[in-house]
């Protein structure tokens, strides 16, 4: 059952690792949950791409964490990974919580949530209140390669009748 929806906003990569010849990439992201796979535009020759791109995930169990990958597309082969984040949205979620119990001016921040080694933050990153939704910008230092973050924003969209665990 459907618990809400996630918006990830996946704003801009910093920094990318280089995997083409010509000392560049062309980055695409690919953003998992459970059995969920959705994936962003490729952006042709640039390690600093802005997608600016809306992905929307189904959550069933808010306890399950987003992979977020990062791929080079090659024509003539396999496409070259970039580097891999995991997050959980577990804060996010009991922040909704929090937002649905009390009427919350914008700008209010709800909760932090402070970098740590499960998580892959590269920065603090706060909850906040912003016309009535509860948001959250996130900056995820990539692993599993020599460079590279991402800049996503999250928001929640409640369901009629769906309710937090």
């Amino acid at each position: 059952m459907i618990v809400g929806l996630l918006k990830v906003k996946i704003q801009k990569g910093v920094d990318l690792a280089i995997r083409d010849v010509r000392m560049s990439s062309d980055p695409y992201v690919v953003l998992r949950m459970g059995k969920q796979k959705l994936k962003t535009k490729v952006i042709k020759r640039n390690v600093n791409p802005v997608w600016n791109e809306e992905l929307t995930l189904s959550v069933e169990d808010p306890n399950l964490p987003v992979r977020l990958e990062v791929f080079d597309r090659d024509r003539f082969s396999a496409d070259d990974p970039m580097g891999v984040a995991e997050f959980s949205i577990s804060p996010f979620v009991e922040a909704v919580k929090k937002k649905s119990d009390q009427n919350l001016p914008d700008g209010t921040i709800i909760d932090k949530v402070m970098p740590c080694r499960k998580n892959c933050l590269a920065e603090e990153s706060a909850i906040y209140c912003l016309k009535g939704k509860v948001m959250q910008d996130v900056v995820l230092r990539l692993r599993n390669v020599e460079c590279g973050e991402i800049e996503l924003q999250l928001e929640w969209f409640s369901i009629p009748g769906a309710k937090l665990l």
